[in-house]
């Protein structure tokens, strides 16, 4: 069974915007490699629009390596949105989600291949709630922000968590991972 991963950064407060933090050649690379191991990410319309800026590096590269090989991963990896606004995309190598997010989630789970990712602030939480996320790696940027959305919002229950390892940015960064216990408390 194929592995739902949550992989999202968020700032120090726990802020979770994709523009606060401080992504450079390290993080860059470690995502590559990331979705270099994984056959689908998960996004909402949102991060799936934020997302589309690398679109153009496919194309006409920026000349920084680690941002250009990213974009080439990113636009290669198959990405599933899920919208209720969204009717199509353009990305070739993405789709519109044409199931309720479970549904989804539970058919790519049973198929054979890589990991699933998650990059969505709202469909971790969503999947949170469905008990269907199997790992998380959070990247936490040394920054506060002060204010913005918390990643984790709206949570009604306790959930525990254990620390698999950890990865630590020269900038800083760390990227913690963690798996579900099956212990929750309300």
């Amino acid at each position: 069974m194929r592995k739902v991963i949550a992989a999202i950064n968020m700032t120090l407060d726990g802020v979770c915007d994709h523009t606060a933090g401080i992504p450079d050649e390290e993080i860059h690379q470690h995502y590559t490699e990331l979705l270099g191991q994984a056959d689908a990410i998960l996004y909402g319309r949102i991060t799936y629009q934020l997302m589309e800026f690398w679109r153009p590096f496919v194309e006409s590269p920026s000349g920084e390596k680690s941002m250009d090989d990213f974009a080439v991963v990113i636009d290669k990896i198959h990405k599933i949105v899920f919208s209720h606004t969204l009717k199509n995309v353009e990305w070739e190598s993405a789709t519109v989600a044409n199931r309720p997010l479970e549904e989804e989630v539970l058919a790519l789970k049973q198929q054979a291949g890589k990991d699933i990712l998650v990059g969505s602030r709202s469909l971790i939480i969503q999947l949170m709630k469905l008990n269907l996320i199997d790992e998380f790696q959070l990247c936490v940027y040394p920054a506060i922000v002060g204010s913005g959305l918390p990643l984790f919002e709206n949570m009604n229950d306790r959930t525990i968590l254990k620390l698999i390892k950890t990865k630590t940015f020269s900038g800083g960064a760390v990227i913690l991972y963690y798996e579900p216990t099956p212990e929750k408390t309300i």
